[in-house]
């Protein structure tokens, strides 16, 4: 029973941080885009983002949602979840900017991971080459989204009418008072925690004492027939079975090995590749308990599988292009 209680705490106190983070980022994120929505800056930024969302038949609206998500992905998504939720946007409307805002929850990292972090790791060149391939496949699932957008919405998926509900007209026809304004912005906000940060707390839980119990590390054993019908050293199979489980750890043991084992095209290969495994930890672990925070089970469903499949197809590519015996 002492034992039970000693790992149920254990575990509250691993949650409990990340969960704080979450919400304090949610809190922070959603409450600054109801102050601009209270005081009318929406209409500017949603100006800059029409060339965006025109082409995928989104409102401009929608693309200053997905502009906020380079500098908050959980205040992005929780500005397209606000705007579900309204009826602005069907589930494949949502689905399709969802897609779009890859590439800017990728922009973020760049500044705040893939630059301090990587390519000090891999080198300056098998770093940004790396880095790049990223950058390039995230932006092939963005415009993946647009070109999808103008081919699956019409009218019919945006309720252009629900625009009012979400008070994206700005303040002209507004005569409350600066105080009034920030008032209802946090109260909109804290409607919006109460609704997620409890099913995060929940979801976060569950998944990640399942994580601590499960061997994880089992995933790893497919790597070596991969790497062998692939072309790749014998040395990629410890760096894709570490950066399946973290990718800072990957990047490491890659920088460990003997000079002349890898070459850039190999070395980068093999990161994609623990990226690709990785799904099914990094599903677990952050997918899941985000999407479902945001969205809730179903259509968090939904989303984690559109994001899984488009990124598996194009990192796929990319691993193909890198490892073309054309080169």
């Amino acid at each position: 029973m002492q034992s039970v209680v000693a790992e149920l705490v254990a575990l509250l106190a691993e949650v409990a941080p990340r969960l704080a983070r979450i919400a304090a980022f949610i809190a922070v994120g959603v409450f600054a885009a109801n102050v601009a929505v209270a005081f009318g800056l929406i209409r500017y930024v949603a100006g800059l983002a029409g060339w965006l969302t025109r082409p995928a038949n989104l409102p401009d609206e929608v693309g200053t949602a997905i502009l906020t998500t380079a500098a908050s992905t959980t205040a992005g998504y929780a500005t397209l979840a606000e705007y579900r939720e309204s009826g602005l946007l069907d589930d494949r409307a949502t689905l399709v900017a969802v897609t779009i805002n890859t590439f800017f929850g990728f922009v973020q990292h760049v500044f705040t991971y893939y630059v301090p972090v990587m390519i000090p790791i891999l080198g300056v060149e098998t770093g940004t080459v790396y880095v790049s391939a990223r950058a390039g496949i995230a932006l092939a699932i963005t415009v993946t989204g647009v070109l999808a957008g103008g081919v699956l919405l019409s009218e019919r998926n945006v309720d252009r009418s629900a625009l009012a509900e979400v008070d994206a007209s700005g303040p002209d026809a507004d005569d409350r008072t600066s105080r009034e304004r920030v008032r209802e912005a946090g109260a909109k906000s804290w409607s919006t925690l109460r609704r997620i940060v409890p099913r995060l707390a929940v979801v976060y839980t569950l998944v990640i004492g399942l994580v601590t119990n499960v061997d994880v590390a089992a995933l790893t054993s497919v790597a070596e027939p991969i790497t062998g019908v692939l072309g790749l050293p014998g040395a990629a199979v410890p760096v894709i079975a570490v950066y399946t489980l973290d990718t800072t750890a990957g990047a490491v043991t890659l920088a460990g090995t003997a000079e002349g084992i890898f070459t850039v095209r190999t070395a980068v290969a093999s990161l994609l590749i623990g990226g690709i495994l990785s799904f099914a930890v990094s599903t677990f672990r952050r997918s899941i308990p985000f999407q479902y925070g945001i969205w809730g089970a179903e259509f968090g469903t939904k989303v984690i599988a559109v994001n899984t499949a488009l990124k598996l197809v194009f990192i796929s590519l990319t691993v193909g292009l890198l490892l073309a015996p054309v080169w």
